[in-house]
Parts: structure tokens; C-alpha cells; sequence
């Protein structure tokens, strides 16, 4: 055979690659391979048998060759096919030795070169020190090993910032805290033409900074370009993608901001039906909303199309759990964590479920399962504060609630939370100090969503009492002070939401407490309207307009300024 008739046999074989012609690529590549021994036509039948899944086939055909112990891209074949056959152990071998720091910093690497395959000319390939290092992540992650296969994955980012597989891992798998996404991401060497790759990166991980920062990362990738290839003919910008806007929806999730988020991957959806982290984060609003019909129609078509899919069947269980089917929902989130046990959403349904009917300690088992799994995730050991939280453990939820923190510094769910726990401990300066603080880390204007922690402050400071003035009279004025910015607070809740009891009450109480006995009665009566039933403003009510004729009749008596200093 000559030499040209080789050359146009390979090229037969990639364009059956192209065409997915897996078969006739096989069966030209093992002729040209027949015919040369070339290491590189080797290399392409064993590339074609692994392509048309003949995986066993073609590790036997790279381990018979001697090269495999002296080219990485061999041996890197070898392990991609153990990988398929799940023998993780073998893959690893294969992949020979190789060490990392904590840091993701690869140590004693024993390199051998690429040395019978070119680039084909490409302009950029995927370093192949970093897609070995994903390679072994993977198989530590299927041998349960995380830590082990978080510090690879970190391994093979840092090698080289293309290898989007090993962050997107890092990111879906929770391995990182907050703070080590962004450690990580300040490490990372990117080419001067790749700044657009940073700023895409630093919208996928954690978003917890304030609305103006993050907006302004997204202003960046949404600007358009001049397309220097056709001038004055287009432009190119990232404004419209389905990537990009997922990024952006799952953001309003976080803000809380739930009709925005739903009403943008609803958009997205209708662009891309089967974009899987769109359509996840639009579950999660639908679930906020209580769309039980859109949930419904949802868990049914992923169902259809993905029943091998963990996400299908926590769509299922999301359903149950919007209509409030407890039962149901826990035996579709748990199919869900049986098909991936890394799935985090269904793992936290799973534990919400249980919580959801009181069963305390198989939800604890879920969260502490979670927390086990996703050492980056701060919900869970939230979600465990919760539930101590609900039996009176205060001391444990704060515990939990700590750690929390330490994992996501900037989530003010977790300082609400904080605050609640000092609230029932009776520690009101605490109390306030954490509720303030959560304000402060809310990402956006306020919303409805954060209604309940303003009536928390203003509890809070109506209830806080200080010892540090000598005499009556100047504690008298602190108190002033305090109720005056409890009630501050107060309207600032009612001017989110005109519907709360709480608020209502508190506002009136605070007031009875100034012996502003006029404003405390009308906003009784607010609080009656919404609960005409409601003990304690009724009894507040009646004790109200008692003091109303008591400073009628005498002016010096005020019943409830007397019962304070008692």
C-alpha cells in the first residue's frame, strides 16, 4: 500500500469520526494501523474502538504497546477507558504516581513527554497534565474519596483554566467554601485573551457580594465587542447566553427575588427546553412561588426525556412537596440521591421533607449526610441549626449555625438565624448586633423576603434594656431611644408588607409601651383586623383603653411605665 493511499485512509477515518461512523472508522483505522505500526496510527485505532465503545478492546490494544509507559496521551487513553468500565483502582495505576499540596499544587510529578502526536494543528489545546488530573479526581470521587478528589480537581483548574470540567465539578459538587472559590480563581493563569474566561468563572461560583458588584461582572461579559475579523459587519457579545442568564437567574434566587428569577429562566427555557442548570434554579423559584401546575408539567417532561437523571426526579419530589404530599415528595428525593449521590438539592428536599413533618432525627441523618458529602455547602449545617432550634436546643443551633458562617461569610440567612437563636437566649444586644449585621449583607433592596428580620430587630430593641446610666431618669430616655428605633423599624416592615400580625402587634406595643396610648390603640385595631381572634392584642387592646381614661382622669398614672420598673 503507498503511502498516499495511507494518508487518504486516515483521513477517512476522521471524517467517520465526524460522521459518527464509528464502525468503518474502526475498521480503516485497524488497516492503516496494520500496515505502518506507526505509534500515532495506533493511537487513532485505539481513539476509534474507545469512540464506538469497544472500551475493553481498546485498552488491550494500548497496553499491548510498550508506548504506553513512555507517552502521556497513551496512557491517558488507557485510563479513559478504565474509566469506563468503572474500574476506578486500574485507572488509577495506569494514571501512574503523582502528588498535591492542599493547595492544588501539583509535587513530584514524574512527566513523560507526548512523543509520537502532534497538535494537528490546533491553535489551543487542553494542557494533558490537566485533563490526567481530572482524571484522577473523577476516580477518587467514584472511590469516595472527595478530599483526595478536591484537591485534583484544583489541580487540574490550576494546570489549565480551560479545563472547565474540573471547576464545574468543584462548583456542582460543593467542595469549596465561598472563600476558596475565590482564592482559587485569583490563582488561576489565564492567557492576556482569556480575561473574558475570569469574569465568566467568577459568575458561576458563589455570588454573595453586593447587587452592584455583581452586576458589574455581568455588564462586563454583556458588552459588545466589534468583531475585528469583519469590521463594521457584527458585533460579538455574550449578552444573550443561556449560560450567562442562567448565572443571572440563579443570582435573583439568591437576593430572593423569586418572580424575577422565574420569569427569566422561564424565558430561557422557552430559548433552551434542555438546559439542565436553568431548569434546576427554575424549579427552585417555582417551588418559592408555589407553582405546583408548572412544577407538575416540569417533573413530568424530565421524566420523559431524563429518567435516568437525578434532577427529573427531584422535579417529582419538588411537586409533592409544593402541595404539601410529604410522603410522596421523600420517596421521589430519595430515588433522586440513589441515582446520584451527589445531587446536593435532593439530599437538602430529602432532609426539608422529614423536617417539614417534625420527624426531627431523619431529617438531622439527611443534612448531616449533606454536610458529609459538600463540605462547600452552608445549608446544610443551617438547616441541622434549624432543627435545633425548633426542639429549644438554642446552644446547639448556634453552633451549627457558626459553622454556617464560617463556610459562607456572607449569606445574611445564616446572621438571621444568628440573631433568632440570641432573641430566644434573651441576649438582645446580641440579637440586634446579628440582625443588623444580616441587613447589612442583604445583596439587594430590601424585599418581602426580608420583612420578618426588620419585626426581629424591632423585637429586639424593644426589648433591650441597658445599666449602664445611674439613676431613673436617664434610663428612662434610653429607652426612648431604643422604642424610637424599634418602631423605625416597624414601619419599615410595613412598608414591605402591609399583612403582618406580628408587625402590627409589635408597632402597637411599642407605642402602649411610651404611653403613646392613642397611636398603640389604632394599631391594635390594625392587628385585630388581620386576626380578629388574636389574645394578646385583644387584652393589649382592653389594657390600652384603661390607660387612655387612667391619664384622662389622672395624668401621672401610666400603667404600663409603672410595670416596667417592677
Amino acid at each position: 500500500m503507498r503511502e498516499e493511499q495511507i494518508e487518504k485512509l486516515r483521513g477517512v477515518v476522521r471524517d467517520c469520526v465526524s460522521k459518527h461512523l464509528y464502525s468503518s472508522a474502526i475498521f480503516f483505522a485497524d488497516k492503516v494501523a496494520a500496515v505502518t505500526a506507526d505509534p500515532a496510527d495506533i493511537y487513532m485505532q485505539a481513539q476509534a474502538l474507545y469512540l464506538g465503545r469497544h472500551y475493553r478492546r481498546a485498552f488491550h490494544l494500548l497496553n499491548a504497546s510498550q508506548i504506553v509507559l513512555r507517552d502521556l496521551r497513551f496512557r491517558y487513553l488507557a485510563a479513559k477507558c478504565l474509566e469506563e468500565l468503572k474500574e476506578w483502582d486500574q485507572c488509577l495505576l495506569m494514571l501512574g504516581d503523582g502528588n498535591v499540596d492542599e493547595h492544588g499544587n501539583i509535587i513530584d510529578t514524574k512527566e513523560c513527554s507526548s512523543m509520537y502526536l502532534d497538535k494537528d494543528g490546533e491553535d489551543r489545546e487542553i494542557n494533558i497534565i490537566s485533563a490526567i488530573c481530572f482524571l484522577r479526581g473523577k476516580a477518587y470521587e467514584a472511590l469516595e474519596n472527595r478530599s483526595q478528589a478536591r484537591l485534583w480537581y484544583k489541580a487540574a483548574i490550576k494546570a489549565d483554566p480551560l479545563c472547565y470540567e474540573a471547576l464545574e465539578c468543584l462548583i456542582e459538587g460543593h467542595m469549596l467554601s465561598c472563600e476558596e472559590e475565590t482564592n482559587l480563581l485569583a490563582t488561576l493563569q489565564f492567557f492576556p485573551k482569556d480575561g473574558w474566561l475570569s469574569s465568566f468563572y467568577s459568575c458561576l461560583v458563589k455570588k454573595y457580594e453586593k447587587e452592584n458588584v455583581v452586576e458589574t461582572k455581568f455588564k462586563e461579559l454583556e458588552v459588545e465587542v466589534a468583531n475585528t475579523k469583519t469590521p463594521g459587519k457584527s458585533l460579538c457579545t455574550l449578552k444573550n447566553n443561556t449560560d450567562l442568564l442562567a448565572c443571572k437567574a440563579e443570582y435573583y434566587h439568591q437576593c430572593g427575588e423569586y418572580q424575577k428569577c422565574f420569569e427569566l429562566t422561564s424565558i430561557l427555557l422557552e430559548k433552551d427546553p434542555f438546559h439542565l442548570k436553568c431548569t434546576l434554579v427554575h424549579l427552585a423559584a417555582a417551588m418559592e412561588l408555589g407553582h405546583s401546575n408548572e412544577l407538575y408539567l416540569m417533573s413530568c417532561n424530565l421524566v420523559k426525556d431524563y429518567p435516568q437523571k437525578a434532577l427529573s426526579w427531584f422535579a417529582v419530589g419538588c411537586y409533592y412537596y409544593c402541595i404539601k404530599k410529604y410522603d410522596q415528595s421523600r420517596r421521589y428525593f430519595s430515588k433522586a440521591t440513589s441515582l446520584d449521590g451527589t445531587f446536593a438539592p435532593a439530599w437538602i428536599g430529602y432532609g426539608n421533607a422529614y423536617a417539614a413533618q417534625e420527624e426531627g432525627d431523619q431529617a438531622m441523618s439527611a443534612y448531616r449526610t449533606a454536610a458529609r458529602l459538600f463540605p462547600g455547602c452552608h445549608l446544610p449545617s443551617l438547616y441541622i441549626g434549624m432543627e435545633y432550634m425548633r426542639t429549644h436546643s438554642f446552644k446547639l443551633a448556634e453552633q451549627f449555625f457558626m459553622q454556617a458562617q464560617a463556610i459562607c461569610h456572607s449569606d445574611p440567612l445564616v446572621y438571621n438565624e444568628l440573631g433568632v437563636v440570641a432573641y430566644h437566649m434573651k441576649e438582645y444586644k446580641n440579637a440586634v448586633w446579628w440582625f443588623e449585621k444580616t441587613l447589612a449583607n442583604v445583596p439587594s433592596s430590601l424585599s418581602e423576603m426580608w420583612e420578618p428580620t426588620l419585626v426581629n430587630l424591632a423585637h429586639a430593641l424593644r426589648k433591650l434594656k441597658t445599666s449602664h446610666f445611674i439613676g431613673v431618669i436617664k434610663d428612662v430616655l434610653v429607652l426612648f431611644r431604643r422604642y424610637n428605633e424599634a418602631i423605625a423599624y416597624y414601619e419599615k416592615a410595613l412598608a414591605l408588607s402591609t399583612r403582618s400580625l406580628s408587625t402590627y402587634a409589635g408597632l402597637a406595643y411599642t407605642y402602649h409601651l411610651q404611653d403613646n396610648f392613642t397611636a398603640a390603640i389604632t394599631h391594635y385595631h390594625k392587628a385585630l383586623w388581620i386576626k380578629s381572634d388574636d389574645q394578646f392584642c385583644t387584652e393589649m387592646l382592653t389594657l390600652a383603653l384603661q390607660d387612655e381614661c387612667q391619664v384622662d382622669t389622672n395624668p401621672k398614672v401610666g400603667t404600663v411605665r409603672s410595670q416596667l420598673f417592677t
